[in-house]
């Protein structure tokens, strides 16, 4: 598993790394917001694909939010492949912005490695995980990248009829 993580706090980046990382996981920090897109760019051009992103909200020159929303639209223009985004926030008032990111899943900082985890298996199975929305399930098998809206029943993707009336 390939994890690129956007954070200009190292301590972040020493938490991700020692929750997730093992000899079969490696990771390409970047510091700066504004490399992501490039970064994901060259390495799916040289055929290695990143499995999973993970955003911190706060990244002095383009948070995560942003770095979120422009891979979602170079992903839908074909200029880079989709990946599932798991976003750090420090706060559960930022919950409504990675919700509008597109973001796979979002947790409350500070981490811990089990939440961690749990989040990572989540969002790299197809599914959500979600923190800070009161009643809400934690992670839910939803479809990847549909509308940031839609809901889920019971822990399952909504049945088609359900997603669309309204």
């Amino acid at each position: 598993m390939h994890v690129l993580l956007a954070t200009d706090a190292s301590w972040l980046v020493d938490d991700v790394v020692a929750a997730l990382g093992g000899p079969d996981t490696s990771f390409t920090v970047c510091s700066d917001g504004r490399a992501v897109s490039k970064v994901v760019t060259a390495r799916s051009e040289r055929d290695e694909p990143i499995d999973l992103g993970i955003f911190d909200l706060q990244i002095g020159s383009m948070g995560g939010m942003a770095v979120t929303m422009a891979l979602r639209l170079d992903a839908s223009a074909g200029a880079a492949p989709e990946i599932p985004v798991l976003m750090l926030l420090d706060r559960v008032a930022d919950v409504h912005l990675a919700r509008r990111s597109g973001a796979e899943g979002w947790m409350v900082k500070p981490l811990d490695p089990l939440r961690l985890r749990r989040a990572a298996k989540a969002v790299l199975g197809g599914g959500t995980y979600t923190e800070g929305l009161t009643g809400a399930p934690a992670f839910t098998a939803a479809a990847r990248h549909g509308d940031p809206g839609e809901e889920t029943l019971g822990g399952q993707p909504a049945p088609p009829e359900a997603a669309t009336a309204g």
